[in-house]
């Protein structure tokens, strides 16, 4: 039987607070990097995840989906932008300017997209991760 583990978006209000709810549900006490990458990687299974892979039921996914909504990804665009190579910099003030005018990917996206390249039909569907919206 796959593992299931529920991920309660009614406390997801910022990318920071995913990151608190994945750290709660699939990896309690470890120590990762707390960025979209690192969250690929636990995805792998590299974390104390099944290897087996597992559903991600994502409860109350609607609530998350608002709140993860164009403001956290133009906040997170913002720190992006302090953050990034130079030679990057042109393509995040264009991602910033679509979010900033309700267009383009959100953070919610952002994250549904991670997790469903390990799921069936994704490029690393081997993890066996399902994601299931509720």
């Amino acid at each position: 039987m796959t593992k299931e583990y529920i991920l309660d978006g009614s406390n997801v209000t910022s990318l920071d607070a995913f990151y608190d709810a994945i750290s709660d549900t699939l990896i309690p006490g470890a120590i990762w990097g707390r960025n979209l990458d690192a969250f690929n990687d636990i995805l792998r299974g590299s974390f104390g995840t099944p290897e087996a892979g597992f559903v991600l039921r994502w409860a109350n996914s609607e609530a998350s989906r608002e709140r993860l909504g164009y403001a956290e990804t133009v906040k997170q665009l913002e720190k992006r932008l302090e953050q990034c190579h130079p030679t990057n910099r042109e393509h995040v003030r264009a991602d910033l300017s679509r979010a900033k005018k309700g267009e383009g990917a959100t953070v919610f996206d952002w994250l549904v997209e991670i997790i469903r390249v390990h799921d069936v039909g994704g490029e690393e569907a081997a993890d066996r991760v399902h994601l299931v919206l509720d």
